[in-house]
This record gives structure tokens, sequence and C-alpha cells, in this order.
């Protein structure tokens, strides 16, 4: 079975931003899910692995053939589907020699691939891909036909045609709708070599056998699936904070032993001065005495010091061990709306792609927007919003878009509420977990996970505040505890939701009531 092997990697970004410094780790065999926070490195990894990055120092091995899925493709739309899939220069050899006009070259080139129109066909309808696995001529299509969704899984059955024996996945399932999804992890699950999966999807991370977690430029290997994985660090954590319980409790008896013996020693000095100045004894006994006094002294404080510095350090490894899964927590009772209030009303509206579509949302109704990728969910909250809601409404876009991005988070959050109080806005946001200085980093340096709690801070203290939230595919790109902060701020939330989410486990967490899903005659549910 393939694996691979890092030793001593280094590697720096441009500006001189430290991603790795000496990781060592060995991965596979098996289904490993890497895990981590935004920025901590996962895609900088794979790309490294997939030799797209060059490190600084150390070395990478990998045996066996590697296969690559990038989180984003950069494809051209005006590209054949047989061109992705890495086989447009053999069918032109294999059509050519079934006319009769190949010539040496293209029996050479097509080697052993006779089948390859086949192969590729049959993977395509295997992941869903119906609308190109058809027959062969559906190889010529141009990727401007296709959805988001579909490239992503057109991208995979390239990979999947170089029959790799290592087959690196970065954020496979963004843009999926449930079925494509579904058949993702079948595909997924059968793989039969070495797989590393960087991925917020919960669901394909507990078909892992291994889960291995980037934290502070290092690797931990976690055997299990995700959710053991989380139970883990959950059981871990409960012994830290024990940890830590302990070690605060002696540091405050070390602390209150030196003050103790420090006061016993002011006493044993004052009455030691007391009898040098009465003279009641020989001058050089008090001598004497005095300097072992010292000596005693010196010994019984030396040994209360050392014991609040054990104390201490005791205290600050086990802080080391406590994880920041710091929670946000707000309370947003102007968002409210009440039962029987009307917030959507949409009548027999013609969509751009065709469906007719009729929608009603009242009170605080928590409804989630389904559908295959390329049917329309995005164009139709374009027209809830373009109508508009009978209620102030506010949307979190795919890209996070809504900054300015020179301006701090504060202003950005000031500009959405200009009567609110300056020391209120700061209160607030302290809540998204923006204290002190950092509300006032500018937008333009914060990393993914700051920026979604920023654009969350943005749309839920606005003025006025809003009583419809929409989100359009919130989750994607968001690392797991990113993804926590969201379903947080939004069970916070008191008014209507809309959400358009492929992402079962979220819609849950967030008490979706009402599911419809959009088809090519309109929303059913």
């Amino acid at each position: 079975m393939a694996d691979i092997s890092l030793s001593d990697l280094c590697f720096s970004w441009p500006d001189g931003t430290p991603v790795f410094d000496g990781l060592d780790a060995v991965l596979g065999p098996g289904h490993i899910g890497i895990v981590g926070s935004n920025g901590t490195g996962k895609s900088t990894l794979l790309r490294l692995l997939a030799r797209e990055l060059r490190p600084a120092r150390g070395s990478i091995t990998v045996s066996g053939r590697l296969g690559y899925l990038r989180q984003d493709l950069g494809l051209a739309v005006g590209q054949q589907v047989d061109a992705v899939l890495g086989i447009a220069d053999v069918r032109n050899a294999l059509h050519r020699i079934e006319s009769g006009t190949g010539s040496d070259a293209d029996f050479e080139l097509v080697a052993d691939r006779w089948d390859v129109e086949e192969r590729a066909v049959a993977l395509l309808g295997r992941l869903g891909l119906g609308r190109i696995a058809r027959s062969a001529e559906q190889l010529d299509r141009r990727l401007a036909t296709l959805s988001g969704g579909e490239t992503i899984l057109l991208g995979l059955v390239a990979e999947l045609l170089g029959e790799p024996e290592v087959l690196l996945l970065d954020e496979p399932t963004n843009n999926l709708d449930s079925a494509a999804r579904a058949r993702l992890y079948e595909v997924v699950t059968q793989f039969g070599g070495t797989l590393l999966v960087v991925s917020h999807d919960r669901e394909l991370l507990d078909r892992m056998g291994t889960i291995a977690e980037l934290r502070g430029g290092r690797l931990r290997l976690f055997g299990g699936n995700y959710s053991e994985y989380e139970r883990t660090v959950e059981q871990e954590q409960q012994a830290a904070r024990s940890a830590i319980r302990d070690a605060r409790s002696d540091m405050r008896k070390q602390s209150r032993e030196l003050v103790e013996a420090r006061t016993k020693l002011d006493r044993r000095r004052r009455y030691g001065q007391k009898m040098y100045e009465n003279k009641r004894e020989p001058k050089i006994v008090m001598g004497q005495r005095k300097r072992q006094a010292e000596v005693s002294a010196g010994k019984l404080r030396n040994s209360h010091i050392e014991k609040v510095q054990d104390a201490k350090q005791r205290l600050e490894q086990a802080e080391e061990l406590l994880r920041d899964d710091r929670e946000i927590r707000v309370d947003l009772p102007e968002t409210r709306v009440y039962p029987g209030q009307e917030v959507v009303s949409l009548e027999a509206v013609t969509l751009a792609n065709g469906p007719v579509v009729s929608l009603a949302v009242d009170g605080p109704e928590r409804l989630a927007i389904t559908g295959r990728n390329g049917a329309g969910k995005t164009t139709l909250l374009r027209r809830i919003t373009a109508e508009p809601p009978r209620v102030p409404w506010r949307m979190l876009p795919q890209r996070l878009d809504i900054f300015e991005e020179r301006r701090s988070v504060f202003d950005n959050v000031a500009a959405g509420a200009p009567h609110a109080d300056p020391e209120r806005i700061r209160a607030q946001l302290a809540r998204f977990l923006f204290r002190g200085p950092a509300a006032d980093i500018p937008a333009a340096a914060l990393s993914g996970g700051e920026r979604l709690r920023a654009a969350l801070a943005m749309l839920l203290l606005a003025e006025p505040a809003p009583k419809l939230l929409i989100l359009d595919e919130p989750t994607n790109n968001l690392d797991l505890v990113s993804l926590g902060h969201l379903t947080q701020a939004v069970a916070a939330f008191e008014g209507a939701l809309l959400v358009v989410s492929h992402d079962q486990h979220f819609l849950a967490g967030i008490g979706i009531a009402r599911r419809l899903e959009l088809t090519r005659d309109g929303l059913a549910g």
C-alpha cells in the first residue's frame, strides 16, 4: 500500500509568513481526513505533496502514482470535457485509427487504452453526471454547460482515470447537492489506495479511518473517524480543565505559604533587631545568631519561591493543553419575528432557467431550499431579495465580500449601525470574539474564520435589525471551528431564516423546520 513521508519539511510564503518548520510525519496507507482551523496550512500541505509548491527545506516521499483534486480547479469554461479528463489526444488518435487514417504514432499513443471512452463514460455515470454519461459524443461538451458541482465531479473523474495509488482531495464536497455527495461518498469509500481528504464535511470525515489534525505546524494522528476524534479531544480537554483547576489551587496554596513565610521572617528579623538594640546578649553571640537567622531565612524564602515558580510552570503547561474553543454567545431580541407575521411572498415568479415558483414565509420560520446543482437556487434568492421581503433583511453571500477591505472590523460594523453607541458595538463585537485590539484589525487582514465572524457581526448588528436572514451555501470553505461559530450565531437569531445548503448536519444544528426542493417544475416540499 502506498504512503507519504515528510521529513523536516519547512515552508514559508514569499512575505515571510511561516507555515511549516521541521514537520515530520508518515501518512497512510488508508483513508485519512485532515482537519484544522482555517489558516493552519491544510491546502498548502496538499499542494506541497502534489509538487505545486516547493519546500524551503526537507523532503517529501510519495510512493505510488498521485492524483490531486484542487479546491479551485481553475478550468476554462471553453474547455471540452475530454480535455479536462486528459483523454482528448487519445480519443483523437482512436478516431483516426477507426477511420483508417491512423499512424504508427497514433497506435503508440493509444497503447492499451482502447476502452478509454467507455471507461470515462462509466465513471461519469457512476458519479451521477448523467448529462455527460449518455454517450461518448457527450465528451465533446464544453464546461460552460456544466454547473459548479458537476465540474468538481468531472475533476474527480479525471483523477480516477489516471488510476492513482495516492489521491489528494481538497474540499471535494463544496457545491455538491445531496445526491452528488452521496455518490462521491460511495466512490471515496471504495477507493483502494491511500486517500488524503481536507474537508469540513462531517459525513465524509466520518468515513475516514484516521484523522490527522494540523495544529501549530504539527500533524497529530488520531485512530478512527471524526466522531471518535471529537470524543478523544473532549476527553483530553476535560483532563486539561481538571489539571488547570488543580494547578491553580496549588498556585494559590504556594503563594499563600510564601506570604506566610515572609511574614514569619519579618517577625523574626524585628525580634532580632530588638534584641540587638537592647544588647541583652554578648555582641559576638548576637552577630552569630543574626548570620544563622539570615541563612535560614534565605533558604526558607528561596524554597517557597521555587515552589511558587514550579506551581506557575505546571499551570502554564496545563493551560497549553487547553484549546481555544471559545463560543459565540449573542442575544438578538431585536431580530424577533412574531408568529403569523408575513416575511416573504412570491406568487408564480418565473426564474431565468425556467421554473415557476411560489413561496410564502411567515413568522420566525426556518426554511431550507435544496436542489440539484444548476437548479437555480441562487437565482431564486436574488428574486426574493429583488421584490423585496416584507421585513428588514440581510444576506450572507458565499464569498463574504461585504466589507470595505481597508476599514477595521469595528468601522465596518459601525457603518451599518450609524446610531449605535461605539461602546455598545465593541461590547457586541466581543461576543463575536473580537475583543480589544482584535476589533481594530483591517478586514483585508482577517483569516477565513475571522472573516466569517466579522460578516455575521455586520449583518446581525446592523440597523434596522434584520428580521430575515438569508444564507447562500454558508458552510463552503469553512473549517469545523468556524462552522461551529456560524451555527451558534444563527441559533441565536430570532427572526426568519432562509438557507440554501446541502450540509445536512448544519441544517439540523440550526433547527430547520421546513425543507423545499427546487426542481424544473418549481418548489416542492
